[in-house]
C-alpha cells in the first residue's frame, strides 16, 4: 500500500554555500598568514647570515674597511663588531618578532628591514667603490656574499611585513605613580645622551683623522634609524612622550642634566665641544626663527643678518683691539645691548612688510640680508671691520677662568671649550623657554592665527600689524643673544659667516625640525650643522648627499621630524574612514546595524529612529 520514499534531509544538515565559502577563505588565509610568517623568518635569517659572511676578499685602498668587513666564512662569529653587529642584533630581533605576535609587528619589521637595507647599502657601496669595482670584490680567495645576502633579507623583510597588511601603531595607556614614571624618564634619557655621543664619534673627526668616516657614520645613522623606527611603530616614542608631558618640569630638568653630561661621555673632546657650542649657536637662532616663520609664518629669507648685528654689537664692546669704540662691557650686559640693538634693527624691518605677504614679504627680508652683507663688506662707519674683519675678541672669563681653557673638577680633566658649551647650554634653554611662554600665550594664539589666516584674524579683532612687528623684533633679539655669544666663542667676527646660505640653512632646519615646535628647531639645527661635519669625506659628494637626505625626509615627513599639533593635523596623510553602526530593518522588522562614517551620520540615524 505504501511505497518506499527516500528520507527527507533538512536543510540545516546541508553546508550552505556561504559556509563553504567562508572556510575556505579562512584555509586561503591561513595558509597565506603562514607564508608571510616563513618569509618575515626568512628576512631576518638573511640578514644574521649576510652579517657573518665576508664582505670583502681583499685589503681596500686605503687600508682594511672598519670592523672587521675581511671576516671570513662564520670564523669567529662572536667577535663581529661595527655595521656587521648592527645586521646581526637586526636578524635576531626580526626573526624573534616574527615567531611571537607583538603590536605593531608589522611596522616594526619594516622598520628593521628599511634598517638592514640602509646599512647593506651603505657599506656595500663604500666597499665596491673604494675596492675599484665589482670586479675586485670577487678577486682573491673566494667571492664576498655579505652585501649581497644582507640586502635581500632586508628586502625579504620589508615584503613580509608588507604583504599582510599593516596594522596601526599600537597605543600604549599605562600610567604609573610618578616614582616610577620619574625612573622611566632618568632611563631614557639617559640612554638618548649615550645615543647622540655614539652617533657624534661614530667614525672618529672625519677629514684626516678617519678616511672612513663618512661611511662609518652613514652606516651607524642608518642602523639609528631603523632602531628608532621600530620603537615608534611598536608605541614606545609616542608613549614616552606622553609620559614626558604629564612630568613636564621634571623631563626639562633631566634632560637639561643630560645635556650638561655630554662632556664626560666619549663626545667629551675640544674638536666636539666646539661642534657642540656651534650647534647651540644654530639652534637659539633657528628658535629666534621659529617665532617668525614657525608661528607668525612670515617668510623671512634674510634672518641670519639679526645674528651679524649682535655678534659686530658684541665685538665693538668687548674690548676687541679693531674696535673704534675701545669699551670692554662684561659679557651679561654686551649679550643685552647685542640684543635689545638687534631686535631694534627687526622693528625696522618689520614695519615696511605691513603691506606685503608670501613672496613679495620673502623677497623684502632677502634685500634686508644682503644690504647688511655688502654694508660689513663695506666697514661701513668703521663698525666691521670690512674684510679685516674684527679679530681679537677676548674670550668669556668667569673668576679669573678664560671659557677657552680646560677644567679640572674633582679628578676629571674637561676638555678646553667646555665652559662655552655650558653657557651656550643654559642660553638655549632660556631660549626655549621664552619660546615656550610667547606660544601659550594670547600673543602666540594671535601669531598663529595670523598664519592661519590673516584676513580672518583681522576681522576677529586682531591687530595684526603690530603683532607682526613684534614677531620680527623678539625673534631678532634672540638672534642677537646667539650672535654675542657667537663673537666671543670664535674671538673673530668677519661678514663671511652671515652670507644668504646661512640664512637657507637656518629656515631649512626650522622647517625640517618642526615649525612651530622647540624640539623641532633644535633637532632641525643639530642634523643641518652635523651632518656636514661627518661626510667631509665625501667632500666632491656632500652637497649631493644632503640634498638626497633633505628630499627624503621632506618627501617621506612633510610635517617635520617633531610636528606640532597643527602642523600634524593638516599634513597627516588621509586615513580610513572609522565605521560605526548604521540601522537598517531586515525582514522580521528588527533593526541591524551596518557601517557609515561620521558623528553626523550618527546624529542623523538616531533622528531617523526617533520618528
Amino acid at each position: 500500500m505504501y511505497g518506499w520514499a527516500a528520507p527527507r534531509v533538512s536543510t540545516l544538515d546541508k553546508p550552505s554555500n556561504s559556509a563553504v565559502v567562508r572556510a575556505v577563505l579562512r584555509s586561503r588565509l591561513a595558509q597565506l598568514a603562514r607564508f608571510v610568517t616563513v618569509l618575515r623568518i626568512a628576512g631576518g635569517v638573511f640578514t644574521l647570515v649576510g652579517a657573518l659572511l665576508p664582505w670583502a676578499t681583499f685589503v681596500l685602498n686605503e687600508g682594511p674597511y672598519p670592523e672587521k668587513s675581511t671576516l671570513a666564512l662564520f670564523s669567529a662569529p662572536f667577535t663581529v663588531t661595527g655595521f656587521r653587529l648592527h645586521l646581526a642584533v637586526f636578524g635576531l630581533a626580526a626573526i624573534v618578532i616574527a615567531l611571537v605576535g607583538v603590536p605593531g609587528r608589522e611596522r616594526i619589521l619594516r622598520a628593521i628591514g628599511w634598517g638592514v637595507v640602509a646599512v647593506a647599502v651603505v657599506n656595500g657601496l663604500y666597499i665596491t667603490v673604494d675596492g675599484g669595482g665589482l670586479g675586485a670584490i670577487t678577486a682573491g680567495s673566494g667571492v664576498a656574499f655579505g652585501t649581497v645576502v644582507a640586502l635581500i633579507g632586508g628586502v625579504v623583510l620589508i615584503l613580509g611585513a608588507t604583504a599582510g597588511g599593516l596594522s596601526p601603531v599600537p597605543v600604549w595607556r599605562w600610567r604609573f605613580n610618578r616614582y616610577v614614571e620619574w625612573l622611566i624618564l632618568l632611563v631614557t634619557f639617559g640612554l638618548l645622551l649615550l645615543l647622540v655621543s655614539a652617533v657624534l664619534t661614530s667614525g672618529g673627526q672625519g677629514g684626516a683623522a678617519n678616511v672612513y668616516a663618512g661611511a662609518v657614520f652613514l652606516s651607524f645613522l642608518g642602523a639609528v634609524g631603523g632602531l628608532l623606527g621600530a620603537l615608534h611603530s611598536s608605541g614606545v616614542v609616542t608613549w614616552i612622550g606622553a609620559v614626558s608631558e604629564r612630568r613636564r618640569v621634571f623631563s626639562v630638568i633631566v634632560l637639561l642634566v643630560a645635556a650638561l653630561l655630554l662632556p664626560l661621555t666619549g663626545a667629551g673632546t675640544e674638536y666636539w665641544m666646539t661642534v657642540a657650542a656651534n650647534i647651540g649657536v644654530y639652534a637659539a637662532t633657528a628658535i629666534g626663527l621659529n617665532i617668525v616663520v614657525g608661528l607668525a609664518g612670515l617668510l623671512d629669507m634674510g634672518y641670519v643678518a639679526f645674528l651679524g648685528i649682535g655678534a659686530f654689537v658684541a665685538a665693538n664692546f668687548s674690548g676687541a683691539e679693531a674696535s673704534r669704540i675701545g669699551i670692554q662691557l662684561p659679557f651679561p650686559l654686551v649679550m643685552v645691548i647685542a640684543g635689545v640693538v638687534a631686535g631694534i634693527f627687526g622693528a625696522i624691518v618689520g614695519s615696511p612688510t605691513l603691506r606685503v605677504r608670501g613672496d613679495y614679504l620673502a623677497i623684502v627680508t632677502l634685500a634686508f640680508g644682503e644690504i647688511f652683507v655688502r654694508s660689513a663688506q663695506n666697514n661701513i662707519g668703521g663698525l666691521t671691520g670690512g674684510a679685516n674683519a674684527i679679530p681679537g675678541i677676548p674670550p668669556v672669563s668667569f673668576l679669573g677662568t678664560n671659557f677657552n681653557d680646560s677644567v679640572h673638577v674633582g679628578g676629571l680633566q674637561l676638555p678646553p671649550g667646555v665652559l662655552y658649551y655650558v653657557l651656550i647650554v643654559f642660553i638655549v634653554a632660556a631660549v626655549m623657554l621664552v619660546f615656550a611662554n610667547l606660544k601659550n600665550s594670547r600673543l602666540g594664539r594671535a601669531w598663529i592665527a595670523i598664519r592661519e589666516d590673516e584676513d580672518a584674524a583681522r576681522a576677529m579683532g586682531i591687530r595684526t600689524g603690530p603683532i607682526k612687528i613684534l614677531a620680527f623684533m623678539i625673534g631678532a633679539t634672540l638672534a642677537g643673544f646667539a650672535g654675542a655669544f657667537f663673537a666671543h666663542k670664535t674671538a673673530n667676527v668677519s661678514y663671511d659667516s652671515f652670507q644668504f646660505l646661512e640664512s637657507v640653512t637656518l629656515l631649512a632646519a626650522v622647517i625640517l625640525g618642526g615649525m612651530g615646535t622647540i624640539p623641532g628647531a633644535v633637532l632641525g639645527a643639530s642634523i643641518l650643522f652635523v651632518l656636514p661635519e661627518k661626510l667631509r669625506e665625501f667632500s666632491d659628494y656632500r652637497l649631493l648627499l644632503f640634498g638626497i637626505a633633505l628630499i627624503l625626509i621632506m618627501r617621506f615627513r612633510p610635517q617635520g621630524l617633531v610636528p606640532d599639533r597643527h602642523r600634524r593635523a593638516e599634513l597627516a596623510p588621509v586615513s580610513e574612514p572609522a565605521t560605526m553602526p548604521v540601522p537598517t530593518s531586515d525582514s522580521s522588522g528588527a533593526t541591524r546595524r551596518q557601517s557609515a562614517t561620521g558623528p553626523s551620520d550618527r546624529h542623523m540615524i538616531r533622528t531617523v529612529e526617533r520618528r
